[in-house]
Protein backbone atom coordinates (compact mmCIF):
# COMPACT_ATOMS: atom_id res chain seq x y z
CA UNK A 1 0.00 0.00 0.00
CA UNK A 2 1.35 3.59 -1.36
CA UNK A 3 2.71 4.79 2.20
CA UNK A 4 1.45 8.26 1.59
CA UNK A 5 -1.52 6.70 2.61
CA UNK A 6 -0.64 5.81 5.90
CA UNK A 7 -4.28 5.81 7.32
CA UNK A 8 -5.42 3.09 4.91
CA UNK A 9 -3.18 0.22 6.39
CA UNK A 10 -4.11 1.45 10.02
CA UNK A 11 -7.97 0.94 9.09
CA UNK A 12 -7.06 -2.50 7.43
CA UNK A 13 -5.19 -3.22 10.38
CA UNK A 14 -7.48 -2.38 12.65
CA UNK A 15 -10.43 -4.40 10.81
CA UNK A 16 -8.53 -7.87 11.38
CA UNK A 17 -7.50 -6.96 14.95
CA UNK A 18 -11.41 -6.65 15.40
CA UNK A 19 -12.05 -10.19 13.54
CA UNK A 20 -9.44 -11.95 15.77
CA UNK A 21 -10.74 -10.53 18.32
CA UNK A 22 -14.55 -11.34 17.84
CA UNK A 23 -13.92 -14.40 16.81
CA UNK A 24 -11.98 -15.57 19.91
CA UNK A 25 -13.47 -15.17 23.23
CA UNK A 26 -12.63 -17.36 26.26
CA UNK A 27 -16.04 -18.61 26.27
CA UNK A 28 -18.73 -18.45 23.74
CA UNK A 29 -21.39 -18.60 26.12
CA UNK A 30 -20.31 -15.74 27.75
CA UNK A 31 -19.81 -12.41 25.55
CA UNK A 32 -20.43 -9.01 26.08
CA UNK A 33 -23.51 -7.53 24.01
CA UNK A 34 -21.43 -5.61 21.48
CA UNK A 35 -19.18 -8.47 20.68
CA UNK A 36 -21.30 -10.85 19.65
CA UNK A 37 -23.64 -10.80 16.47
CA UNK A 38 -27.00 -9.65 15.87
CA UNK A 39 -29.21 -12.32 16.55
CA UNK A 40 -31.41 -11.55 13.24
CA UNK A 41 -31.98 -7.94 12.12
CA UNK A 42 -29.78 -5.30 13.35
CA UNK A 43 -26.37 -4.52 13.75
CA UNK A 44 -24.24 -4.38 16.77
CA UNK A 45 -20.29 -3.39 16.38
CA UNK A 46 -19.15 -6.79 15.79
CA UNK A 47 -21.22 -6.96 12.08
CA UNK A 48 -19.38 -4.35 11.04
CA UNK A 49 -16.12 -5.84 11.35
CA UNK A 50 -16.54 -8.30 7.70
CA UNK A 51 -18.07 -5.58 5.62
CA UNK A 52 -15.33 -2.87 6.44
CA UNK A 53 -12.75 -5.68 5.79
CA UNK A 54 -14.49 -6.23 2.15
CA UNK A 55 -14.38 -2.39 2.26
CA UNK A 56 -10.58 -1.82 2.70
CA UNK A 57 -10.18 -4.81 -0.14
CA UNK A 58 -11.63 -2.26 -2.60
CA UNK A 59 -9.62 0.24 -1.13
CA UNK A 60 -6.46 -1.73 -2.11
CA UNK A 61 -7.97 -3.00 -5.55
CA UNK A 62 -7.96 0.82 -6.35
CA UNK A 63 -3.94 0.89 -6.32
CA UNK A 64 -3.40 -2.15 -7.82
CA UNK A 65 -6.13 -2.00 -10.85
CA UNK A 66 -4.42 0.65 -13.25
CA UNK A 67 -1.62 -1.82 -12.85
CA UNK A 68 -3.89 -4.76 -13.82
CA UNK A 69 -5.51 -2.93 -16.80
CA UNK A 70 -2.44 -1.59 -18.25
CA UNK A 71 -0.94 -5.58 -18.71
CA UNK A 72 -3.71 -6.54 -19.99
CA UNK A 73 -6.53 -9.15 -20.11
CA UNK A 74 -3.88 -12.23 -19.89
CA UNK A 75 -2.55 -10.89 -17.08
CA UNK A 76 -5.39 -9.97 -15.09
CA UNK A 77 -7.36 -13.24 -15.56
CA UNK A 78 -4.21 -15.11 -14.18
CA UNK A 79 -3.59 -12.97 -10.95
CA UNK A 80 -7.13 -12.20 -10.00
CA UNK A 81 -7.95 -16.13 -10.93
CA UNK A 82 -4.69 -16.95 -9.15
CA UNK A 83 -5.57 -15.05 -5.88
CA UNK A 84 -9.19 -16.36 -5.62
CA UNK A 85 -8.74 -19.73 -6.53
CA UNK A 86 -5.55 -19.30 -3.28
CA UNK A 87 -7.93 -17.96 -1.11
CA UNK A 88 -11.05 -19.96 -1.25
CA UNK A 89 -8.36 -23.15 -1.01
CA UNK A 90 -7.11 -21.46 1.91
CA UNK A 91 -10.95 -21.38 3.67
CA UNK A 92 -11.40 -24.73 3.25
CA UNK A 93 -8.58 -26.24 4.36
CA UNK A 94 -9.13 -24.01 7.57
CA UNK A 95 -12.34 -25.66 8.05
CA UNK A 96 -10.59 -28.91 7.44
CA UNK A 97 -7.64 -28.41 9.62
CA UNK A 98 -5.92 -29.92 11.40
CA UNK A 99 -7.80 -32.42 9.24
CA UNK A 100 -7.99 -35.28 12.46
CA UNK A 101 -10.12 -34.67 15.59
CA UNK A 102 -10.65 -36.92 18.86
CA UNK A 103 -14.04 -38.66 19.20
CA UNK A 104 -15.93 -39.57 22.00
CA UNK A 105 -13.64 -42.65 23.13
CA UNK A 106 -10.59 -40.16 23.05
CA UNK A 107 -9.25 -41.63 20.08
CA UNK A 108 -7.51 -39.32 17.03
CA UNK A 109 -9.89 -40.26 13.71
CA UNK A 110 -10.12 -38.08 10.16
CA UNK A 111 -12.32 -35.51 9.86
CA UNK A 112 -14.37 -36.50 6.86
CA UNK A 113 -15.09 -34.41 3.86
CA UNK A 114 -18.65 -35.26 4.24
CA UNK A 115 -19.99 -33.40 6.44
CA UNK A 116 -16.81 -30.19 5.87
CA UNK A 117 -18.47 -26.89 5.50
CA UNK A 118 -17.62 -25.18 2.19
CA UNK A 119 -18.31 -21.46 2.57
CA UNK A 120 -16.63 -19.32 4.94
CA UNK A 121 -15.14 -15.92 6.00
CA UNK A 122 -12.38 -16.24 3.58
CA UNK A 123 -14.66 -18.17 0.75
CA UNK A 124 -16.53 -14.91 0.74
CA UNK A 125 -13.65 -12.87 0.62
CA UNK A 126 -12.17 -14.76 -2.37
CA UNK A 127 -15.40 -14.67 -4.26
CA UNK A 128 -16.28 -10.96 -3.89
CA UNK A 129 -12.70 -10.15 -4.74
CA UNK A 130 -13.35 -12.58 -7.73
CA UNK A 131 -16.52 -10.76 -9.13
CA UNK A 132 -16.22 -6.87 -7.73
CA UNK A 133 -12.49 -7.48 -9.58
CA UNK A 134 -14.41 -8.41 -12.88
CA UNK A 135 -16.73 -5.32 -12.27
CA UNK A 136 -14.34 -3.10 -12.08
CA UNK A 137 -11.85 -4.23 -14.94
CA UNK A 138 -14.10 -3.80 -17.11
CA UNK A 139 -17.34 -1.72 -16.66
CA UNK A 140 -14.61 0.86 -15.00
CA UNK A 141 -15.79 3.36 -12.12
CA UNK A 142 -19.04 4.94 -13.80
CA UNK A 143 -19.91 1.24 -14.67
CA UNK A 144 -19.12 -0.22 -11.58
CA UNK A 145 -20.90 1.89 -9.62
CA UNK A 146 -24.39 1.85 -11.64
CA UNK A 147 -24.16 -1.99 -11.95
CA UNK A 148 -23.97 -2.01 -8.23
CA UNK A 149 -26.57 -0.19 -7.92
CA UNK A 150 -28.84 -2.41 -9.99
CA UNK A 151 -27.34 -5.19 -8.17
CA UNK A 152 -28.48 -4.01 -5.05
CA UNK A 153 -31.49 -3.27 -6.28
CA UNK A 154 -32.12 -6.51 -8.08
CA UNK A 155 -31.41 -8.67 -5.12
CA UNK A 156 -33.67 -6.53 -2.66
CA UNK A 157 -36.83 -7.34 -5.60
CA UNK A 158 -35.43 -11.22 -5.93
CA UNK A 159 -35.76 -11.52 -1.93
CA UNK A 160 -39.45 -10.33 -2.38
CA UNK A 161 -40.52 -11.72 -5.51
CA UNK A 162 -39.16 -15.50 -4.40
CA UNK A 163 -41.15 -15.24 -0.69
CA UNK A 164 -43.73 -12.40 -1.00
CA UNK A 165 -44.97 -13.77 2.62
CA UNK A 166 -41.89 -13.29 4.73
CA UNK A 167 -38.40 -12.85 2.69
CA UNK A 168 -36.40 -11.49 4.80
CA UNK A 169 -36.72 -14.66 7.94
CA UNK A 170 -34.47 -17.58 8.65
CA UNK A 171 -37.15 -19.77 6.94
CA UNK A 172 -38.53 -17.62 4.23
CA UNK A 173 -35.30 -16.35 2.97
CA UNK A 174 -35.29 -17.74 -0.80
CA UNK A 175 -31.01 -18.56 0.10
CA UNK A 176 -31.06 -21.38 2.10
CA UNK A 177 -33.32 -23.74 -0.83
CA UNK A 178 -30.71 -22.68 -3.31
CA UNK A 179 -27.82 -23.47 -1.13
CA UNK A 180 -29.09 -26.81 -0.13
CA UNK A 181 -29.54 -27.61 -3.86
CA UNK A 182 -26.10 -26.61 -4.88
CA UNK A 183 -23.50 -27.63 -1.88
CA UNK A 184 -26.14 -29.72 0.41
CA UNK A 185 -26.98 -29.51 3.51
CA UNK A 186 -23.72 -31.43 5.30
CA UNK A 187 -21.73 -28.69 3.64
CA UNK A 188 -23.42 -26.11 5.26
CA UNK A 189 -23.33 -24.02 8.40
CA UNK A 190 -25.83 -25.40 11.30
CA UNK A 191 -25.24 -22.84 14.27
CA UNK A 192 -28.93 -21.03 13.54
CA UNK A 193 -29.73 -24.83 14.62
CA UNK A 194 -30.86 -26.07 11.45
CA UNK A 195 -28.90 -25.96 7.47
CA UNK A 196 -28.28 -21.81 6.69
CA UNK A 197 -24.63 -20.50 5.78
CA UNK A 198 -24.34 -16.47 6.25
CA UNK A 199 -21.55 -16.95 4.08
CA UNK A 200 -23.62 -19.30 0.90
CA UNK A 201 -24.15 -18.30 -2.35
CA UNK A 202 -27.11 -16.32 -2.55
CA UNK A 203 -26.06 -13.41 0.12
CA UNK A 204 -23.20 -12.59 -1.94
CA UNK A 205 -24.74 -10.24 -4.31
CA UNK A 206 -24.74 -7.34 -2.03
CA UNK A 207 -21.29 -8.09 -0.28
CA UNK A 208 -19.47 -8.12 -3.75
CA UNK A 209 -20.86 -4.83 -4.10
CA UNK A 210 -19.21 -4.02 -0.42
CA UNK A 211 -15.98 -4.43 -2.48
CA UNK A 212 -17.14 -2.33 -5.04
CA UNK A 213 -17.70 0.87 -3.27
CA UNK A 214 -14.10 0.27 -1.14
CA UNK A 215 -12.70 0.70 -4.75
CA UNK A 216 -14.78 3.58 -5.69
CA UNK A 217 -13.53 5.02 -1.98
CA UNK A 218 -10.32 4.56 -2.46
CA UNK A 219 -9.89 5.65 -6.45
CA UNK A 220 -11.59 9.07 -5.23
CA UNK A 221 -8.75 9.58 -2.48
CA UNK A 222 -6.48 8.56 -5.09
CA UNK A 223 -7.87 11.32 -7.56
CA UNK A 224 -8.73 13.63 -5.08
CA UNK A 225 -5.26 13.45 -2.77
CA UNK A 226 -4.55 14.83 0.51
CA UNK A 227 -6.85 17.58 0.69
CA UNK A 228 -9.67 19.26 2.32
CA UNK A 229 -12.19 17.98 -0.48
CA UNK A 230 -11.07 14.75 -0.71
CA UNK A 231 -11.56 14.41 3.39
CA UNK A 232 -15.06 16.74 3.36
CA UNK A 233 -16.13 14.40 0.09
CA UNK A 234 -15.37 11.29 2.25
CA UNK A 235 -17.77 12.97 5.51
CA UNK A 236 -20.57 13.79 3.29
CA UNK A 237 -21.01 10.42 1.47
CA UNK A 238 -20.84 8.05 4.62
CA UNK A 239 -23.18 10.24 6.36
CA UNK A 240 -25.57 10.11 3.29
CA UNK A 241 -24.93 6.00 2.97
CA UNK A 242 -26.03 6.14 6.27
CA UNK A 243 -28.93 7.85 6.08
CA UNK A 244 -29.56 5.76 3.02
CA UNK A 245 -29.14 2.65 4.61
CA UNK A 246 -31.27 3.14 7.44
CA UNK A 247 -34.55 4.40 5.47
CA UNK A 248 -33.94 1.11 3.18
CA UNK A 249 -33.85 -0.91 6.77
CA UNK A 250 -37.57 0.31 6.73
CA UNK A 251 -38.61 -2.00 4.27
CA UNK A 252 -35.14 -4.17 3.49
CA UNK A 253 -34.08 -4.71 7.45
CA UNK A 254 -30.27 -3.96 7.77
CA UNK A 255 -29.06 -7.94 8.19
CA UNK A 256 -25.69 -9.46 8.13
CA UNK A 257 -26.62 -13.14 8.05
CA UNK A 258 -28.51 -12.76 4.50
CA UNK A 259 -26.60 -9.49 4.07
CA UNK A 260 -29.17 -7.26 2.77
CA UNK A 261 -28.80 -4.18 0.45
CA UNK A 262 -29.59 -1.78 3.25
CA UNK A 263 -26.75 -3.24 5.65
CA UNK A 264 -24.52 -2.98 2.77
CA UNK A 265 -25.01 0.85 1.96
CA UNK A 266 -25.04 1.40 5.55
CA UNK A 267 -22.21 -0.55 6.72
CA UNK A 268 -19.92 1.32 3.93
CA UNK A 269 -21.12 4.60 4.77
CA UNK A 270 -20.09 3.62 8.77
CA UNK A 271 -16.28 2.52 7.07
CA UNK A 272 -16.94 5.89 5.35
CA UNK A 273 -16.65 8.00 8.34
CA UNK A 274 -14.19 5.79 9.94
CA UNK A 275 -11.82 5.73 7.11
CA UNK A 276 -12.50 9.37 6.86
CA UNK A 277 -11.46 10.15 10.64
CA UNK A 278 -8.12 7.82 10.15
CA UNK A 279 -7.33 10.22 7.19
CA UNK A 280 -7.91 12.94 9.48
CA UNK A 281 -6.13 11.81 12.51
CA UNK A 282 -3.12 10.08 10.49
CA UNK A 283 -2.89 12.47 7.19
CA UNK A 284 -3.94 16.12 8.15
CA UNK A 285 -3.05 16.12 12.18
CA UNK A 286 -0.08 13.74 12.23
CA UNK A 287 -1.32 12.00 15.46
CA UNK A 288 0.67 8.72 14.82
CA UNK A 289 2.25 6.66 17.57
CA UNK A 290 1.42 3.59 19.78
CA UNK A 291 -1.69 2.83 18.50
CA UNK A 292 -1.29 3.15 14.89
CA UNK A 293 1.87 1.39 14.86
CA UNK A 294 -0.17 -1.53 16.46
CA UNK A 295 -2.97 -2.12 13.92
CA UNK A 296 -0.41 -1.30 11.08
CA UNK A 297 1.57 -4.24 11.88
CA UNK A 298 -1.72 -6.37 11.49
CA UNK A 299 -2.39 -4.46 7.95
CA UNK A 300 1.15 -6.23 6.87
CA UNK A 301 -0.05 -9.77 6.95
CA UNK A 302 -3.68 -9.46 6.93
CA UNK A 303 -4.60 -12.87 5.51
CA UNK A 304 -1.62 -14.89 7.09
CA UNK A 305 -2.41 -13.40 10.80
CA UNK A 306 -6.12 -13.72 10.40
CA UNK A 307 -5.49 -17.63 8.50
CA UNK A 308 -3.01 -18.34 11.74
CA UNK A 309 -5.71 -17.14 14.58
CA UNK A 310 -8.32 -19.74 13.37
CA UNK A 311 -5.08 -22.41 12.52
CA UNK A 312 -3.14 -22.09 15.82
CA UNK A 313 -6.27 -22.74 18.47
CA UNK A 314 -7.03 -26.22 16.07
CA UNK A 315 -3.80 -27.30 16.16
CA UNK A 316 -2.87 -26.83 20.02
CA UNK A 317 -6.51 -28.22 20.24
CA UNK A 318 -4.50 -31.89 19.62
CA UNK A 319 -2.64 -31.40 23.23
CA UNK A 320 -4.85 -32.58 25.53
CA UNK A 321 -3.57 -31.49 29.80
CA UNK A 322 -5.25 -33.40 32.10
CA UNK A 323 -8.02 -31.89 34.24
CA UNK A 324 -9.60 -34.05 36.90
CA UNK A 325 -11.96 -36.77 36.14
CA UNK A 326 -15.59 -36.35 35.09
CA UNK A 327 -19.14 -37.65 36.63
CA UNK A 328 -18.24 -40.84 35.42
CA UNK A 329 -14.35 -41.19 36.34
CA UNK A 330 -12.88 -40.98 33.43
CA UNK A 331 -10.39 -38.19 32.83
CA UNK A 332 -11.16 -34.96 31.07
CA UNK A 333 -8.65 -32.73 29.26
CA UNK A 334 -7.97 -29.17 28.36
CA UNK A 335 -6.16 -27.98 24.95
CA UNK A 336 -3.58 -25.03 25.80
CA UNK A 337 -5.45 -22.04 24.93
CA UNK A 338 -8.38 -23.51 27.20
CA UNK A 339 -5.98 -24.24 29.92
CA UNK A 340 -5.51 -20.88 30.36
CA UNK A 341 -8.70 -19.50 30.13
CA UNK A 342 -9.97 -22.04 33.05
CA UNK A 343 -6.77 -21.96 34.93
CA UNK A 344 -5.69 -18.55 34.54
CA UNK A 345 -8.80 -15.96 33.11
CA UNK A 346 -11.69 -16.84 34.82
CA UNK A 347 -10.34 -17.08 38.39
CA UNK A 348 -9.82 -13.84 38.38
CA UNK A 349 -13.19 -12.48 38.01
CA UNK A 350 -16.71 -13.15 39.55
CA UNK A 351 -18.61 -12.11 35.89
CA UNK A 352 -16.91 -14.79 33.24
CA UNK A 353 -17.86 -12.19 30.89
CA UNK A 354 -14.96 -10.67 32.10
CA UNK A 355 -12.82 -13.54 31.97
CA UNK A 356 -13.75 -14.44 28.12
CA UNK A 357 -12.86 -10.53 27.34
CA UNK A 358 -9.48 -11.00 29.32
CA UNK A 359 -8.75 -14.16 27.40
CA UNK A 360 -9.59 -12.36 23.83
CA UNK A 361 -7.56 -9.68 24.73
CA UNK A 362 -4.33 -11.77 25.53
CA UNK A 363 -5.19 -13.67 22.33
CA UNK A 364 -5.61 -10.56 20.25
CA UNK A 365 -1.92 -9.53 22.05
CA UNK A 366 -0.40 -12.82 21.35
CA UNK A 367 -1.34 -12.81 17.51
CA UNK A 368 0.13 -9.07 17.33
CA UNK A 369 3.60 -10.41 18.55
CA UNK A 370 4.04 -13.30 16.01
CA UNK A 371 2.37 -10.09 13.74
CA UNK A 372 5.21 -7.84 15.02
CA UNK A 373 8.37 -10.27 14.49
CA UNK A 374 7.19 -10.69 11.06
CA UNK A 375 7.47 -7.12 10.24
CA UNK A 376 10.46 -6.79 12.04
CA UNK A 377 12.47 -9.72 9.93
CA UNK A 378 10.82 -8.27 7.16
CA UNK A 379 8.71 -10.95 5.67
CA UNK A 380 5.26 -9.80 4.46
CA UNK A 381 2.88 -13.08 3.29
CA UNK A 382 1.56 -12.16 0.09
CA UNK A 383 -2.07 -13.95 -0.86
Amino acid sequence: MNQRYYSLDVFRGATVALMILVNNPGSWSHIYDPLEHAGWHGVTPTDLVFPFFLFAVGNAMAFVMPKLQAAGDAVFWKKVLKRTLLIFGIGILLHWFPFVRYNGEGELVARKWETLRIFGVLQRIALCYFFASIIVYYLKLKGSFVFSTILLLAYWLVCIAASPADPYSLHGWFGTNIDKAIIGEKHMYKGEGVAFDPEGLMSIFAAIVQVVLGYVAGNYIITKGKTPEMLNGLFVAGCVLIFTGFCWDMVFPLNKKIWTSSYTIYTTGLALLTLAMMIYLIEFKNARGAWSRFFDVFGKNPLFIFVLSGALPRLLGLIRIPNGLNEEGKQKFLAPFAWFYEKCCKPLFDDARNASLMYALFFIGFMWLLAWILDKKKIYIKV
